[in-house]
């Protein structure tokens, strides 16, 4: 699919995402207010939602980043998690929150969080900006949510298509039109 040559329809404008990421800054300043947060942003995709969402935090916040790969290049995933850059920080009596782009099937995410659980954290969560709940394989729900989509492939904001865009201000669906 060369992206270039399709329609792009907006899904979430600049001001929808930016409204939404600091609302959520808000409740996770006050949910998270007298603990010791840590935030654990999952490269690549999340790293714009991550710097827009802790900017919006009034709390103080220790932020690290993990690597982790289950799509390739591709439109799905593999199914297959493998953690490409893990975090060192000890997390006993730290509160964790697993901030990604997005929760499709939930095997990324539940992976994670399982693996953060076993480093003695007193809680981890994770905070998502989009959610595709149709295409859930695991039992998942992301603990806080910029958005809910349909089942679309979205670009943008962070997420990429063959590792670009992820630099556009919004997200958008490439559409079967031609330009």
């Amino acid at each position: 699919m060369d992206i270039e040559k399709k329609v792009w329809e907006i899904l979430l404008s600049e001001e929808d995402i930016r409204r939404r990421t600091k609302e959520l800054g808000q409740q996770l300043s006050e949910e998270y207010a007298n603990k010791k947060l840590v935030v654990v942003s999952l490269l690549k995709g999340s790293f714009i939602f991550t710097a827009d969402l802790v900017r919006q935090l009034s709390i103080p916040v220790k932020i690290e980043f993990m690597t982790t790969s289950s799509y390739g290049h591709g439109e799905e995933s593999s199914g297959i998690i493998n953690i490409i850059n893990d975090i060192k920080k000890d997390l006993t009596g730290y509160d964790v929150l697993v901030v990604d782009d997005i929760t499709d099937s939930g095997l990324t995410m539940k992976f994670v969080m399982e693996h953060l659980s076993k480093k003695n954290a007193a809680s981890v969560k994770c905070c998502v900006l989009l959610d595709k709940p149709e295409r859930r394989k695991v039992d998942i729900v992301p603990d806080y949510l910029g958005f809910t989509i349909p089942d679309k492939f979205v670009v943008g904001y962070g997420l990429n298509y063959g590792d670009y865009y992820r630099n556009v201000p919004y997200v958008f669906v490439v559409t079967d039109k031609d330009r």
